[in-house]
């Protein structure tokens, strides 16, 4: 992933210093408890801790003849560590210190990400509870429905991201495993006591059945889980979007004093961070079916997963840690526009409480198919009236002059139905829920 979507604490991870280091940890574990085995001499795992090092450098160079970096990272540490160095990796295969790496890898990147959930569900709280009472327009298919209220929309948002947080303890779970189980994993050439020494000390545990690798169903899972959070993403960006086009314009990211929206037309102030979130969800979302693919691999191991994994890794969880971070900032800062909200809530006449109507008139004693007609046809005469944009009839004008809503309704029922309180009174508690997930 390039610098400009990477957060540091996220694209360390993935950096070579870091995997070889795990590597390293990896290796110095299992020797260590095969020293206490009596499987090697105590001297070669004591070397092996106080001098066993790497040089990235030199790996690369390595490898560049070897093609084989596993045996490029044997080959330099044993350039520190000397002559006991041969009792390192003792049988053990590559997968062995590769599959237990990326589980750490997995399960660092993981924690960072459930932080960055709980920085975004912060966020989003905050905001909830400050527009609880915030009235708005609720759309469905793009066209104003009924009211609501701001506050309920990212209390919405919040319940999602609760999910994905829980989700995402499930995933970090399901790959916090690790295999030292030597070729095709059936511990002929490597204790089992040497793995559950170093998942204990690593804080994972021993995979169930590992043919050579860990079963990659799991890493399909972890990834899955993210593409899910990539959508969820997606979701509140394409919202906050749509809320700051220019016709709309009841909500919009924060615009700094010395920001530029564009080159040429300098009145410009865009939803960029919003839309580069919908990027970066696509991105997220590619790594998914590369892992379900992964799963099948041939007999006990092949390596066409290693090839997919070394780009997904970092490239997914690195934009995952970026969008997450980023959209938190956004929420954190959004500009929101009350009065704009109710502008627009009251734009088409009342046209909101057509619902309201029907109820009430087939409560008295009209068929609800005749009560929807007779509200259709005021509600039509309000939609014509004011596509010219210089129409103002509203809906309740239009019912009054109507002598089948007239006979059964007076004055106090249309002022009932033609109240806001209706729509929001079960909100609180709406809310309420939705935050104490």
């Amino acid at each position: 992933m390039i610098p400009r979507y990477s957060r540091p604490e996220m694209a360390d991870i993935f950096e070579q210093e870091n995997k070889f280091k795990i590597w390293l940890e990896v290796e110095t574990l299992a020797l260590e408890k095969m020293a206490e085995m009596g499987t090697v001499p105590m001297s070669a795992a004591k070397a092996l801790r106080e001098k066993g090092n790497f040089n990235v450098e030199r790996i690369n160079e390595i490898e560049a003849e070897v093609h084989h970096d596993v045996i490029a990272f044997l080959t330099s540490v044993a350039e520190f560590v000397g002559e006991d160095s041969r009792y390192v990796h003792q049988g053990m295969t590559s997968s062995d210190v590769i599959d237990t790496s990326f589980a750490v890898m997995l399960t660092q990147a993981a924690d960072l990400i459930i932080a960055d959930l709980d920085k975004l569900l912060a966020a989003l709280k905050k905001r909830s509870l400050e527009h609880k009472d915030t009235l708005c327009i609720g759309r469905s298919h793009g066209i104003h429905g009924e009211p609501t209220t701001f506050g309920m929309k990212l209390a919405g948002h919040y319940a999602a991201f609760a999910r994905a947080k829980k989700r995402m303890i499930a995933a970090k779970d399901e790959v916090s495993t690790i295999t030292i189980s030597g070729a095709v994993g059936t511990y002929a050439t490597a204790s089992p006591d040497i793995e559950a020494h170093v998942a204990k000390e690593l804080g994972l545990r021993p995979e169930t059945v590992a043919t050579q690798v860990i079963p990659r169903d799991r890493h399909a899972m972890f990834f899955a889980t993210l593409g899910v959070i990539a959508s969820s993403i997606e979701n509140l960006a394409v919202e906050i979007r749509h809320l700051q086009r220019t016709e709309v314009r009841e909500a919009e990211e924060y615009f700094d004093v010395k920001q530029k929206g564009s080159s040429a037309m300098p009145h410009k102030r865009n939803p960029i961070g919003t839309e580069n979130m919908t990027g970066q969800a696509r991105i997220i979302r590619a790594a998914v079916i590369p892992a379900l693919e992964n799963v099948a691999l041939w007999h006990e191991r092949d390596i066409s997963h290693s090839s997919v994994e070394r780009t997904i890794l970092p490239d997914a969880l690195i934009s995952a840690d970026y969008a997450l971070n980023r959209l938190a900032g956004i929420i954190d800062k959004l500009l929101v526009y009350p009065d704009r909200m109710i502008h627009n809530l009251e734009m088409t006449g009342g046209l909101v409480f057509s619902q309201r109507t029907m109820l009430a008139l087939t409560q008295a004693g009209i068929s609800r198919e005749d009560a929807y007609r007779i509200v259709q046809k005021s509600a039509m005469q309000v939609w014509a009236d004011r596509s010219t944009g210089k129409g103002t009839m509203m809906l309740r004008d239009a019912l009054e002059s109507d002598s089948q809503v007239t006979e059964k309704l007076d004055k106090d029922a249309l002022d009932a139905i033609f109240s806001y309180d209706a729509y929001t009174k079960n909100i609180p508690s709406i809310i309420e829920r939705a935050l104490a997930e």
